[in-house]
């Protein structure tokens, strides 16, 4: 099992200035390559204190490869509905060639209808518009003289320019928030997984993981070599009663930053997010300490994220990349630096990362 770095910024502005917030993501990042942390990634959210710091994952990852050497660069996810597939796919591969080949691209739909509105898209096309957006960026990478003719993009001839460095294209990952169903086609079509299980029950997450390691075999491909990350917020510290308050504080944070942008949801339908109008009430319904009991938190001792981590590879198995949040909210660098390095020292080791 391995651990990568995820960076979500949700606070308000008054709490934490963009120039700092970047700084420690830069900083936390070099201290994850030095602990041999396999990668660090970063969102796409527009205009509001929910993810409103990382409106272009890009660039926040340029600069984190100018910064590191070996981590891999990884989106978490960049949505194709806001971003024409000819500029998408160009600046993808140029920051491959930035970070020497390390990119991984993950892939997600956006849920937020503020979001949909500000750029004008409606939300009943966002599974047909990330479907096209994903296959053309596939195809701009690997193929020359593409011509386009889909639904909601016409272009070509073009060779794109630059070309990745991985061949034939970087590694795809799909975000998928909640349906055995996506995660079956990802599985279809070769490609990679990224989910968060605090948001599903524990039987969907697990549904969720068969249908894709199920749909990867039908495929003909090699068992294994699907890859899915999985992504946890964790609280560490020696001291039990603080991380624990810490987790309360901040899961706390997200919750009510969270209940803000999904707001009009409550005047929002769209078939392609059934139930979703429902989302506000199951977010107010947020416990901490349930959630912390359940695992979908990690929070604690050394020790007893060891034994939730324990908990979650006999679970999900133990070929999971657990993308953990180690600076979530507003919480001071100098507590996440902490954090990053006692997981490195006295977490990790008990899976088999010595280097980390």
């Amino acid at each position: 099992m391995e651990f990568g770095l995820n960076f979500f910024p949700v606070f308000a502005p008054e709490r934490k200035t963009a120039a700092e917030y970047y700084r420690e993501v830069l900083d936390l990042s070099v201290l994850a390559e030095r602990h041999g942390f396999e990668h660090v990634q970063t969102v796409e959210h527009y205009g509001s204190p929910y993810g409103g710091y990382s409106p272009d994952p890009v660039t926040l990852l340029t600069a984190i490869a100018a910064r590191t050497e070996r981590i891999r660069i990884t989106t978490g996810a960049v949505i194709p509905a806001f971003t024409h597939p000819l500029k998408l796919a160009g600046k993808l591969a140029m920051l491959d060639n930035l970070c020497g080949g390390r990119l991984d691209v993950g892939f997600g739909r956006g849920f937020l209808p503020d979001e949909f509105d500000w750029f004008g898209i409606p939300m009943d096309e966002s599974r047909r518009r990330f479907t096209e957006g994903v296959e053309a960026c596939r195809r701009l990478w690997s193929e020359e003289n593409v011509t386009w003719e889909g639904e909601f993009y016409r272009f070509g001839p073009i060779t794109l320019l630059p070309r990745p460095v991985q061949n034939p294209h970087p590694p795809i990952f799909v975000a998928s928030a909640s349906s055995p169903e996506s995660c079956a086609q990802a599985g279809t079509d070769g490609y990679h997984l990224q989910i968060v299980p605090s948001i599903v029950s524990h039987e969907v997450m697990l549904e969720m993981l068969d249908s894709y390691r199920r749909s990867w075999a039908a495929a003909g491909r090699p068992a294994g070599a699907g890859r899915v990350q999985v992504k946890y917020t964790c609280y560490l510290s020696e001291d039990r009663a603080q991380a624990l308050e810490w987790g309360e504080r901040f899961e706390n944070n997200y919750i009510d930053l969270m209940t803000g942008a999904i707001a009009s949801w409550a005047a929002t339908t769209s078939a392609d997010y059934k139930g979703y109008e429902k989302l506000i009430d199951k977010v107010r319904t947020y416990d901490f300490t349930k959630s912390l009991n359940d695992h979908k938190v990690l929070a604690g001792t050394p020790a007893e994220v060891t034994e939730q981590l324990t908990a979650i590879r006999g679970w999900f198995g133990d070929d999971i990349t657990v993308s953990l949040q180690l600076n979530p909210g507003y919480m001071p660098y100098e507590d996440s630096r902490r954090a990053l390095e006692l997981f490195a020292d006295q977490v990790a080791p008990h899976f088999g990362n010595a280097d980390v």
